[in-house]
């Protein structure tokens, strides 16, 4: 086994998801994906920790949905077992990464829908999402497979305790702010509210509210969205890639959209219900690992010299206690390349000029 697996396992169950002896952990492992799987088992049984594992396939899934007459049950089985646990770890890959495109849009949001207990029970857990790299991914980012297991082990394998001391930089200047705008040349123009929200240092590990390896961003819960955003990085959502998104804001919700391709994907995401149209993240990369882009959110969204928005769903993390955010069956997020003719803002004072943050020498006022 490549060493570079188990010192990933390690990370995971070590820093990542802070496994404990006697913890009730669930391992979600997805196709191709074996030898971490393998990994993360010695390492949590060397722990002493108690495990279930569960098998994911895209595959699998897609033939279960195409098969359903869209009237799903709420999971009450599969929430007993996530309520029970301790740990949550979900291990991402898989053979096809297009294997869901020709499941119907209906019946796509009909399951997220009935499955939203569940989704908000595993985020209850000290839970963490990671990805091994298969094939396919290394197809989908246009890469060699060797060059792509280098990549990824990059993004993963880093100290993630330096990197976690500078985002607390922007997470303190975040959480002491009103308001935030979002300049990028000529094409974008937004600004939100950031007003009693708490910023989440995402560093990779649960005792940093983080539930991504790798991570490596800030982000908090705006509101009251005003002005206009282009997303110039290519994303592929539901199968299908969507490129060149613009989303128009009035009071807090999309008044607007287009996209130069698969419109309908973006539409479809914006009619899953109210909280769809209004954004419930906003993130700042700060991973320097990733230097490249994927055609992958975890990795995409990290990359240091960009901003994402997401649609949909706000994290609890962000919001004072008691107090609701964005409410959504979805969580989409969109990334904007601010490496150049950009400005982050935080109260009238910039942030981040062209990708760089205002503690770093290059950065010009």
């Amino acid at each position: 086994m490549d060493d570079r697996v188990r010192e990933h396992a390690e990370v995971l169950v070590d820093w990542s998801a802070r496994v404990e002896e006697g913890d009730d952990v669930i391992v979600s492992v997805s196709e191709g994906c074996h030898d971490l799987a393998v990994a993360v088992s010695e390492a949590l049984g060397e722990r002493g920790a108690n495990v279930v594992t569960l098998y994911s396939s895209a595959e699998a899934n897609r033939a279960y949905l195409r098969a359903h007459d869209d009237e799903f049950g709420l999971g009450e089985h599969e929430l007993a077992l996530v309520e029970s646990a301790d740990v949550g770890i979900r291990i991402g890959g898989g053979r096809n990464t297009s294997a869901m495109v020709d499941v119907d849009a209906a019946t796509r949001a009909a399951s997220s829908k009935a499955s939203e207990a569940v989704r908000e029970a595993w985020m209850d857990l000290d839970y963490v999402s990671t990805l091994h790299p298969t094939r396919s991914l290394a197809q989908q980012a246009e890469m060699s497979y060797e060059a792509y297991q280098e990549f990824v082990y990059d993004a993963i394998l880093r100290d993630w305790q330096a990197l976690a001391d500078e985002m607390a930089q922007l997470k303190e200047i975040l959480d002491a702010g009103s308001e935030v705008r979002l300049v990028i040349g000529d094409h974008t123009d937004v600004s939100m509210s950031i007003e009693g929200r708490t910023a989440v240092n995402s560093a990779a590990s649960v005792a940093y509210n983080s539930s991504n390896l790798p991570s490596g961003e800030v982000f908090t819960a705006p509101y009251d969205t005003e002005g206009e955003v282009c997303f110039d990085v290519p994303m592929t959502f539901r199968g299908k890639t969507v490129r060149d998104v613009r989303l128009a804001f009035e009071d807090g919700e999309v008044v607007e959209y287009s996209a130069g391709h698969n419109e309908d994907v973006l539409g479809e995401i914006l009619d899953t219900d109210d909280g769809a149209r209004r954004l419930g993240e906003l993130g700042i990369g700060m991973n320097p690992g990733i230097d490249r882009f994927t055609d992958n959110i975890l990795f995409d969204e990290k990359m240091r010299d960009t901003v994402h928005l997401a649609v949909g769903r706000a994290y609890d993390a962000n919001l004072p206690e008691g107090e609701d955010g964005n409410h959504s069956a979805v969580h989409v997020d969109m990334i904007a390349d601010v490496s150049e003719d950009s400005r982050l803002e935080v109260d009238g004072e910039v942030v981040q000029r062209d990708g760089v943050f205002r503690w770093e020498d290059k950065f010009t006022a």
